[in-house]
């Protein structure tokens, strides 16, 4: 019963895996489409993303079995309790990914934001798409060095959705209306992305290490 117990939970950590890269995906074709107005790759983002609620609510069900049949105690009810935590972190980003090509899809054929603030959005993006190429290693590995790289990313693109929130409410923006609420509502996307992998991080870290820091506000 230890062997098969073993092997349930090496597929819990493979089908996280497994759902944090199609993560990784999702993000990387919604930061193109947002920058590039590319409404293909939206579309596909957009279309994939019922693939990563059905892989999470397939984990969820495997960690809820686990549980009932297993009756895990110590280590192992935490690796099984902190699966379904991140499983729902995952499918979250996954949302965010989409949320994000959802509106490249609705302006297009134009850009979402205005010319000035096309830096700071390229910038964010790539630095959710490394992030959540980082989590994909982080949690085939758990190495607590990667979970540091990822808080040290968050912490950059906190400061660039804070640039927006400051360009966008000050006196010399000249966006309208809708560019302001789409520049507001793609600055928070990016920014919960990272802090959804952040919370991943951390459960992570508590797994190998035992040492729990607090989550981001």
């Amino acid at each position: 019963m230890r062997e098969v117990f073993q092997q349930e939970l090496r597929e819990v950590q493979d089908g996280l895996v497994e759902i944090a890269t199609l993560v990784a995906q999702a993000i990387d074709k919604a930061t193109r489409a947002f920058n590039e107005s590319n409404v293909s790759l939206a579309e596909e983002v957009i279309a994939d993303d019922s693939l990563i609620d059905q892989r999470a609510a397939a984990l969820d069900e495997l960690a809820i079995t686990i549980l009932a049949r297993q009756q895990p105690v110590a280590r192992d009810l935490r690796i099984v309790v902190s699966a379904l935590r991140i499983s729902a972190s995952l499918e979250r980003m996954g949302d965010l990914a989409m949320h994000i090509s959802q509106l490249a899809r609705y302006r297009f054929p134009d850009k979402v934001v205005p010319k000035s603030l096309r830096p700071t959005f390229h910038e964010m993006g790539a630095l959710d798409v490394e992030v959540a190429r980082q989590l994909v290693e982080l949690l085939r590995t758990q190495d607590v060095a990667i979970a540091d790289e990822i808080r040290n990313k968050d912490d950059e693109v906190d400061e660039l959705h804070l640039s927006v929130f400051e360009k966008v409410l000050g006196e010399t923006w000249k966006g309208e209306a809708t560019a302001t609420v789409d520049a507001t509502l793609a600055s928070r996307y990016h920014e919960r992305f990272g802090d959804h992998a952040v919370s991943i991080a951390q459960k992570v870290l508590y797994l190998a290490t035992g040492d729990w820091v607090p989550e981001p506000v």
